[in-house]
């Protein structure tokens, strides 16, 4: 068995970091072994290493080694990746096609950023780590393959499960053994090392010296958060490879090439449900009725307002226009309110008692009425009248509406209308529709 060190130096890791050797340590006692390994860590911090020491250092190592990255390829297609499919099968199948655990027989396959998969794809997945059994798209044939897979994922995967983005069952299935890698920020020790031997690939590449950092600028890199990890050093030590005449750097130089920490991050806002953002009718319902109440209240307040400063004759003609409002324009309001109670300031209108119909007839006149008694009862009974006859001749002329116009179907006519088809049928009922 290969020592840690061996493995750096054979696959180029640079760092001595506890965490990272212990991974690596890991991935050197399970790969002789065909169990599966889960691969852990944010993006950057050079996952695609794990799978490639498993394989070297396993029997399967004159085999095929497949890297499939799982979130670059299409939801319609990964399938037939995958697994292959069949000529025919889908519009463009021309021919057969192998899928990759086909062509792997024998090898490893590394699928990374496995928490991207479809549930569709997932459960095929699950069926070859069981048994090592896969069906092409479109075809009915059970074929095996003896394949061992390594996956990775930056994604929290117990979130995911909560969340119902990954199966849990394949997750302890791929998880056998899981290889956590430290994020960069972790790796105080690690940061300088890993520059130097960039910022020496670069100079080698580019035929230019090395850059050289003062110690305040190895301070300040070996402090930053490098939200990137190890991808975002390496991005920063060939931009400065190249853009730098000079090849001591200091600490100003390079806070221009790095962005002030806290500051031009992504940040993660909770989206809340706004509190008029109604799920249901009933809700719905509730918001129109406690409106309405507002209304009324405001509208009673004026009104007592305007008494308690005497202007009664405005209150007069007010409740005049209400009542035509109410009785409608071509009833005459002096043939309601008596001659001789016109003139009287303490007085309010008499108030016709109208039939259901809502049609002039003789009414009965209430003389001497004391609107100073029971102003709130009368004006409280009016409004509420008022109010029921409109929303209910409002809501049959929508539902008329409705209905004609998507030719009698309730169902499209309730979704016009925002009410489930249920409520429709019993608006019908109700007002014999």
């Amino acid at each position: 068995m290969e020592s840690v060190q061996a493995i750096k130096q054979r696959f180029e890791i640079i760092g001595n970091d506890p965490k990272l050797n212990r991974a690596l340590e890991k991935a050197i006692q399970v790969a002789p072994t065909d169990i599966s390994v889960l691969v852990t860590g944010e993006s950057g911090v050079g996952k695609e290493s794990i799978p490639k020491i498993i394989h070297a250092l396993s029997h399967r190592k004159h085999g095929k080694y497949i890297a499939v990255n799982c979130g670059a390829i299409p939801e319609g297609t990964i399938d037939s990746e995958l697994f292959g499919h069949e000529k025919g099968a889908f519009t463009g199948a021309t021919t057969t096609r192998e899928g990759y655990f086909e062509v792997a027989d024998g090898g490893t396959i590394f699928l990374d950023e496995v928490g991207e998969l479809p549930l569709t794809t997932q459960v095929r997945l699950l069926r070859v780590l069981e048994n090592g059994e896969f069906i092409k798209v479109g075809s009915s044939q059970v074929q095996k393959t003896n394949v061992r897979i390594v996956a990775a994922t930056n994604v929290k995967m117990h979130e995911a499960i909560e969340k119902g983005k990954f199966r849990e069952d394949l997750y302890y299935r791929l998880s056998t053994v899981e290889i956590f890698l430290p994020p960069l920020r972790e790796r105080h020790g690690d940061i300088h090392l890993l520059f130097r031997k960039f910022a020496s690939d670069f100079a080698n590449k580019y035929k230019m010296p090395p850059i050289r950092l003062d110690e305040n600028a190895v301070n300040y890199l070996t402090n930053y958060r490098w939200s990137g990890n190890i991808r975002q050093l390496r991005n920063f030590a060939e931009q400065i490879s190249i853009l730098e005449t000079k090849r001591e750097v200091n600490l100003e130089t390079i806070k221009h090439y790095l962005p002030m920490q806290g500051k031009n991050l992504p940040s993660v806002i909770e989206h809340k449900k706004a509190d008029s953002d109604f799920s249901s009718e009933r809700e719905i319902l509730y918001k129109v009725l406690f409106d309405m109440k507002a209304d009324l209240n405001d509208l009673k307040k004026l009104t007592l307002e305007l008494m308690q400063n005497n202007n009664s004759k405005n209150v007069q003609e007010n409740n005049k226009s209400l009542i035509q409002r109410i009785y409608g324009q071509e009833n005459n309001i002096d043939n309601v309110v008596p001659t001789h109670e016109r003139n009287k300031e303490e007085s309010f209108a008499a108030i016709p008692i109208v039939p259901q119909n809502n049609k002039a007839t003789t009414p009965e006149i209430i003389n001497n009425y004391n609107l100073d008694e029971d102003e709130d009862y009368l004006l409280a009974e009016t409004v509420d009248e008022e109010d029921s006859l409109r929303l209910d001749e409002k809501e049959i002329e929508l539902i008329k509406k409705a209905l004609e116009r998507n030719n009698g179907k309730r169902k499209a006519a309730a979704e016009e209308l925002g009410i489930s088809e249920r409520t429709l049928y019993r608006k019908i009922k109700q007002f014999d529709l």
